[in-house]
């Protein structure tokens, strides 16, 4: 008996923390580049992305320093966004929206 309760409750737990985790993921349809970018990468980048962005890199370049991080010049260093939640798909729209900063 206390077997089935144990195994009841960790089936609850897991089926809380799918439905969880699944309600707060955002589709690529729902990503909004342009805030993100005033939250996360305007601090570093600048208003109009003039600051350590090279829009002349290829862009398998950038995503990668957008999802893994890259080490810079100085401090501070890009920092990693592909374990906090942005795949690839939203890290091409964060570029093109640096790149229509500078525009």
């Amino acid at each position: 008996m206390k077997l089935l309760i144990t195994i009841a409750l960790v089936a609850l737990m897991l089926t809380v923390v799918v439905l969880v985790s699944g309600a707060t993921r955002v589709t690529d349809e729902q990503f909004d580049a342009a805030a993100v970018y005033k939250s996360k990468c305007v601090a570093c980048h600048g208003k109009a992305a003039e600051k350590k962005f090279d829009p002349a890199l290829p862009e398998e370049e950038m995503v990668t320093a957008v999802l893994k991080g890259k080490k810079g010049e100085k401090p501070p260093n890009m920092p990693g966004y592909g374990d906090k939640g942005i795949n690839e798909e939203q890290a091409k729209a964060l570029i093109a929206h640096m790149k229509s900063l500078k525009q």
